[in-house]
C-alpha cells in the first residue's frame, strides 16, 4: 500500500499523502505500479473527453481540455520534464553543463518547441480519436505513457551524477515488470481500433522510441534524473495517440 500511495502521491495531485520516508525499495514499488495510476488517468481522460463532446464542444477543444486537464492533475511535471530535457540536450554542451541548463527553472527554445508540439499532437490525436469513437484509445495512450517509466527504470540504468530522483528509481525494475507492463499493453491496444494489428503497433513504435530516448539521455548526461522521465512520458503519450488516430 505504502508503494501506491507513493505512486498516487507522485503522480498526481489527489489529495494522498505518501509514507514519510522514502527509500530506492519503496520508489521501486511506486514505479512499477506507475502504469496503473496511467490506467486512472487515462480512465479520466477518456471520461472527460466523452463529457465534453457529448456537452457540445467541438472534438478539438474537447482535446486541449483534456490535454491541460492532464497537465493540472499531474502538476505539469512532465511537460516541465520534456522542456527541460529538450533544452539540456540541445546546449550541445558536456554532460556537467546540460545538467545545469536542466536544473536552471527555464524554458529556452527548445523547451518551448516541445511542449508546444506535444500539447497540439496530443490535442489533434485525442480529437480524431473522439471523432472515431476510440475512447479506449485514449485511455490507451495516457497510460502507455506510463508504462514507458517503467521501462526507463529498469536494471542496468544508472543515476546522473547529483540526480536526487533519478538516485531513487535508476534501475530499480526488473526486466520481468517492464516486459509484464509493455505484454499487457500490447495485449489490450488489439482493442484500441477496429484493426486489431494497429494498436500493438503504436505501442511499440511509442515504447521504442521512449527507450531510444532515454539511452540517449542516459549517454548524454551520464545517467538518468528526473526530467528525462517526464520526458518519455509525453513522447509515447503523443505517438500512441498519433498513431492510434490514423484512420486505415
Amino acid at each position: 500500500m505504502n508503494g501506491l500511495r507513493l505512486a498516487v502521491s507522485w503522480l498526481t495531485v489527489l489529495p494522498v499523502r505518501g509514507p514519510e520516508s522514502v527509500d530506492r525499495a519503496g520508489a521501486g514499488r511506486a514505479i512499477a505500479l506507475a502504469p496503473l495510476i496511467g490506467g486512472l488517468l487515462g480512465a479520466g481522460a477518456a471520461g472527460l473527453m466523452w463529457v465534453l463532446v457529448w456537452v457540445g464542444a467541438s472534438s478539438v477543444l474537447a482535446g486541449l481540455l483534456v490535454v491541460g486537464g492532464l497537465a493540472l492533475i499531474t502538476r505539469g511535471m512532465h511537460l516541465d520534464g520534456l522542456a527541460d530535457t529538450m533544452d539540456g540536450l540541445g546546449s550541445y554542451g558536456p554532460p556537467e553543463r546540460a545538467r545545469q541548463i536542466m536544473k536552471s527553472g527555464g524554458a529556452g527554445p527548445f523547451g518551448v518547441t516541445a511542449i508546444v508540439f506535444s500539447i497540439g499532437v496530443q490535442a489533434f490525436s485525442f480529437a480524431a480519436l473522439a471523432e472515431a469513437d476510440r475512447w479506449f484509445a485514449v485511455a490507451l495512450a495516457v497510460t502507455v505513457g506510463r508504462v514507458a517509466v517503467v521501462l526507463a527504470c529498469r536494471n542496468g540504468i544508472d543515476a546522473a551524477p547529483d540526480a536526487n530522483f533519478g538516485a531513487l528509481v535508476a534501475g530499480t525494475q526488473h526486466p520481468l515488470t517492464a516486459a509484464a507492463w509493455s505484454a499487457a499493453a500490447l495485449a489490450a491496444a488489439v482493442f484500441a481500433t477496429p484493426a486489431p494489428w494497429q494498436g500493438p503497433l503504436a505501442v511499440l513504435i511509442a515504447l521504442a522510441a521512449s527507450t531510444i530516448l532515454i539511452r540517449h539521455c542516459v549517454r548524454r548526461l551520464d545517467g538518468l534524473s528526473g526530467d528525462p522521465l517526464g520526458a518519455a512520458i509525453e513522447l509515447t503519450v503523443s505517438l500512441t495517440a498519433a498513431t492510434l488516430s490514423v484512420s486505415l
